[in-house]
């Protein structure tokens, strides 16, 4: 079956043209108007990924985002206004997988979309992969995708947490720029002031309680990067 897509917009202008295209692509499409919406079409049936509008009545994209990540791994890419990196950023401390600026060409939506579900699969690892990781105390469970803490508390990760986890442990000890982040994580390049990772860095860093004053887990490479410092072990 075709993933589904969900678009949360009040502009029903931009739902219908998103719809078609989006659906002549090979995708099936909800659109619904507000936070109301999304709950009863989440309520209904599975939705692979959200597309998620900032600005609408009622309960805005900001607080959606946070409420559904509370309770759903599901990717969602946040659309806001042109030039807010404020409103961005929180998008993505909130717990957004990527975003895109008003106004933008549907194409660019679309490759956002393919890469963030061909990452989001949660696919069981495969003959001679790592099942586990083990690291500063911690364990990464790859097929049961869950992060287990040193006292054994089971820690939420989000699916973007989850692959800039991944990214960090197959590549442990060596430094990572952004444009090698972005490229493994969302499959895409860094745009001039583009901090997404920066975000994301420190919200997988406030999961592993790493920080805030000093980092242990993750480093931070002055002027080139991030570094997984701890050692890694991995269980076949």
């Amino acid at each position: 079956m075709n993933d589904h897509l969900l678009i949360v917009d009040d502009d029903a202008g931009l739902r219908e043209l998103l719809a078609d295209y989006l659906g002549r692509n090979g995708f099936r499409v909800t659109g619904v108007a507000d936070g109301r919406g999304l709950w009863a079409a989440l309520e209904r049936e599975q939705v692979d990924l959200v597309i998620l509008d900032l600005m609408m009545p009622g309960d805005d994209g900001l607080v959606l985002c946070r409420n559904l990540r509370a309770r759903s791994q599901i990717p969602v890419i946040m659309l806001t206004a042109r030039g807010d990196d404020t409103d961005r950023i929180v998008g993505l401390e909130m717990g957004a997988d990527d975003y895109l600026p008003k106004p933008f060409n549907p194409r660019e939506l679309l490759a956002r979309i393919k890469s963030i579900l061909r990452r989001a699969r949660n696919v069981p690892a495969e003959p001679g992969e790592a099942r586990r990781f083990h690291f500063a105390g911690w364990t990464l469970d790859v097929e049961a995708r869950q992060l287990v803490a040193p006292d054994e508390v089971l820690v939420p990760l989000g699916a973007s947490e989850y692959r800039l986890l991944r990214v960090f442990l197959d590549h442990p000890q060596r430094v990572l720029n952004r444009d090698q982040l972005l490229d493994f994580t969302q499959g895409r390049e860094a745009t001039p002031f583009d901090r997404s990772i920066d975000v994301q860095v420190s919200r997988l860093r406030r999961r592993l309680r790493d920080g805030p004053r000093e980092s242990v887990i993750i480093k931070t490479v002055r002027n080139e990067g991030y570094l997984l410092a701890a050692h890694v072990s991995r269980e076949f």
